[in-house]
Formats: C-alpha cells, sequence, structure tokens
C-alpha cells in the first residue's frame, strides 16, 4: 500500500484544500457559498492595479510638490484602508435598512452639493471640495450614490405609475434636475451626465415607453449642448477634443501628451516604471489619465486586462440586478442595476477621455485612479452588490431548507406505522 506524501510540512498540506475551496465560487454541496467572491478578488485586482499606477504616476510631480515621492502613494493606501473599513461596517447592514434610508441619503446628497457652493474648496476654477482639515470630500462623488439609491426606492413604490402615468416617469427628473443645477454650478458637468444616463437606463429598465425614452434622451442631448455652446470654456475643450494637434500648447496640451503616451505603450509597453509622460509632461497623470500611463507602460495588453476586469464586474451587476427582479426583489435588483451602469459609463468616459474618444470630463478610473472620495464610494457600490448577493444566496437556501423540511415530513408520515384500534375486531 502506497504511503502518503509527507514531503511537505502539515500545515501547508492542511491549507491546500481549504484555498481550493476559498478560490471556488460556487463551494460545495455541504457548505454553499453566501456570497459572490467573484465580486471580491475583482476589486481586489483593482486595487492592487491601482496602488501600483498611483505609485508609479505620482512620484515625478511628488518630489517637486511636497519633497516626498511616496506622498500620494501613502495617501492612496490610507484611502484603500479606510474604503475597506467602511465597507466591512456597511457590509453587515441588510438592503432593507438602505431602503428605508433612501429618501434621507437623497437629502444628505442636496445638503452636501449645496454645502459645496457656500463653504467649498477651489481647485482649477471648480469648486467641488470640502475640506475638512488635510482631507478634502468631493460631494458629486457620495451624491451619485444617494441618488441612485433614492431612484431605486422611487421605482419599487411608483412602478405602475412609471409604466401608465407620464408624471411618474418624470417625477425622478425633477429631482436629477434639481441635483444637476448644483453639480452644473461647481460646475460639473461630467457627473450631471453619468447621473442623467444612469437614470435614463434605470427607467428604460423599469419598463418606461419607448417614445418617452427617446424624447428625454433627445431633451437631454439638447440641453447638454446648449450648455457647452452658452459656455466658452466648454466649447474650448470641445474644439480642442475634436482637433486637439492644433493646439497642443493650449487646449489641447492634455489630450495630445495622453495620445503620445498610448502611442509610446504600443502593443506590451515601456515597461513598469518607464513612462516618460508622467515627468510632469501630462497633467492628472495619476487621477483622471492614470489609464494613459497603464497604456505608455503596460501598452494595449494592460488595457486590455483592466478594461476585460472591468467588464466581467460590470456583467455581474447586471445580471445580479436581473437575478434579484426574478425573485421580486425589486429594490435590491433597481439598484445593482444603477451600480452596473454608473460603472459602465464611467469607465467608457475615463478611458475614452484619455484615448481621444471623449471629451475631457475629469471622472476618475473607478478603484484604479488617486482620489479619496471616489475610491470610498466606489468601494461602498462593490460592498451593495455583495451584499445584494449575499441576501439572494440566503433566501435561495431558506428556501431549499424549507422545501426539504416539508419532504422529510411527507416522508417521515408515509413510513410511520399506523395505530391498532383498541379492543381489536370483537364487538
Amino acid at each position: 500500500m502506497a504511503k502518503p506524501n509527507t514531503s511537505l510540512p502539515m500545515p501547508l498540506m492542511a491549507s491546500i484544500p481549504r484555498w481550493g475551496q476559498w478560490l471556488s465560487l460556487s463551494g460545495d454541496e455541504k457548505q454553499p457559498l453566501t456570497y459572490d467572491r467573484g465580486f471580491l478578488l475583482l476589486a481586489l485586482a483593482l486595487f492592487l492595479i491601482g496602488m501600483i499606477m498611483v505609485a508609479s504616476s505620482s512620484m515625478p510631480v511628488a518630489e517637486r510638490l511636497y519633497d516626498n515621492p511616496f506622498h500620494f502613494v501613502f495617501r492612496h493606501g490610507f484611502y484603500i484602508v479606510i474604503s475597506l473599513v467602511i465597507a466591512a461596517l456597511a457590509l453587515t447592514r441588510p438592503m432593507q435598512q438602505w431602503h428605508q434610508a433612501s429618501g434621507y441619503l437623497l437629502i444628505l446628497a442636496i445638503v452636501m452639493l449645496a454645502a459645496v457652493l457656500v463653504i467649498g474648496r477651489t481647485v482649477n476654477g471648480s469648486t467641488r471640495w470640502i475640506a475638512l482639515g488635510p482631507f478634502n470630500i468631493q460631494a458629486a462623488e457620495p451624491a451619485k450614490l444617494f441618488f441612485f439609491c433614492y431612484l431605486s426606492a422611487y421605482l419599487v413604490r411608483k412602478k405602475d405609475e412609471i409604466t401608465e402615468q407620464i408624471k411618474g416617469f418624470f417625477k425622478p427628473l425633477l429631482v436629477l434636475g434639481v441635483l444637476g443645477f448644483l453639480l452644473l454650478m461647481q460646475p460639473d458637468l461630467g457627473t450631471a451626465v453619468v447621473m442623467f444616463i444612469t437614470t435614463i437606463g434605470l427607467l428604460f429598465l423599469a419598463g418606461a415607453k419607448i417614445w418617452q425614452f427617446l424624447a428625454v434622451m433627445f431633451g437631454g442631448l439638447m440641453g447638454i449642448a446648449a450648455l457647452i455652446v452658452m459656455s466658452p470654456y466648454r466649447w474650448r475643450r470641445i474644439t480642442a477634443f475634436m482637433e486637439p494637434w492644433e493646439r497642443p500648447f493650449d487646449e489641447g496640451y492634455q489630450l495630445t501628451q495622453s495620445l503620445m503616451a498610448y502611442g509610446r505603450g504600443e502593443t506590451f509597453g515601456q515597461g513598469l516604471g518607464n513612462s516618460i509622460q508622467k515627468l510632469e509632461y501630462l497633467p492628472e497623470a495619476h487621477t483622471d489619465f492614470v489609464m494613459a500611463v497603464v497604456g505608455e507602460e503596460f501598452g494595449f495588453f494592460g488595457i486590455f486586462i483592466i478594461l476585460l476586469i472591468c467588464f466581467t464586474l460590470v456583467i455581474k451587476a447586471l445580471f445580479l440586478g436581473k437575478r434579484a427582479l426574478l425573485n421580486e426583489k425589486y429594490f435590491e435588483g433597481y439598484f445593482a442595476y444603477a451600480i452596473g451602469i454608473w460603472m459602465s459609463f464611467q469607465i467608457a468616459v475615463n478611458v475614452g477621455a484619455s484615448a481621444g474618444v471623449f471629451p475631457t470630463k475629469g471622472l476618475t478610473m473607478p478603484l484604479i485612479s488617486y482620489g479619496g472620495s471616489s475610491m470610498i464610494v466606489m468601494t461602498l457600490a462593490i460592498v451593495v452588490l455583495i451584499r445584494i448577493d449575499h441576501e439572494l444566496r440566503v433566501q435561495t437556501l431558506n428556501s431549499a431548507n424549507q422545501s426539504n423540511s416539508k419532504s422529510n415530513g411527507k416522508a417521515a408520515n408515509k413510513t410511520r406505522k399506523p395505530r391498532s384500534k383498541a379492543g381489536g375486531d370483537d364487538e
């Protein structure tokens, strides 16, 4: 009889099957998983990529501004820790509490956006941040999540009204108009567009009529076009986006430097740390244009891997929303849909802006770009998805256990012997 292989230490041998079970995304029959490890692994991958790229792209500017090349790296790591702490707390909260607090969260979002206009800090001509000591809170980031939470709850309350009456369709657009006005006062057109696109997509999924959808889309696009034409700086951005090489040292400077970074990267890039554009040629290299540095150092292959991770995350969010609706968890389903649409559009705009496909809008790359507010809110959005999936799995397990209990009870009744009558047959 063959002896077991004892060349590995016993603790290590014992840990191998455990790691194998942990990496399994479905568990086994005896211990089925009660949460989706896929969301967790994808988020951790983006955290790791973000830490590496923020470190690579921020060192030159950190050395000049703070005489410490690791200034932004330490802060980014601190933001990740804070995000994980908040995520751990939020993970214990049932989705019912999000549903009940949706109205209060909307009021908080409006108050924060209004407070920015009064006590906000102005950077590069935009007043978007509330200073709290050494830290700055960008009010627009939590406002997106809070508004989508409110909108999901509204769609549950007014589902029939949305499909049958036009006022049910336009009520959330009025709330969006208030938030959009406050955002445009900062000004922050990019966030307003993200919220508009997500709202329209969610209303369409909730059953709004196609003519309402097309009418609002047309009206929204006309409104955005009017805002661009009436604002000189927005018009300069659009013209620079269309012909960046005509003004390579003016409005088109940032885009031309970003395009040169992509061009140098080619297929497999110049290697980690070998970017030239990050040497203060490309402004905001560690925030809005971090993907340009990724393209220069890791080429098309690096961009493809990151987009594949993001695409997988978005698809999982959308399928989670569909599964929630099929299980009659309507608030959770709409919320998951909203997060998926929001993340997909923001990712597309961020990468597209750095590649010259879209005008520059100042939107971060989720979980990769430097920025505390964006990091915390995006982590919270991932936690919401994990919590929704957890509650669906627990509901399914409870239903299965109840069915098994009933089946076992019926089987026990069938096998139980009937009692004999008292007195026998003598009468």
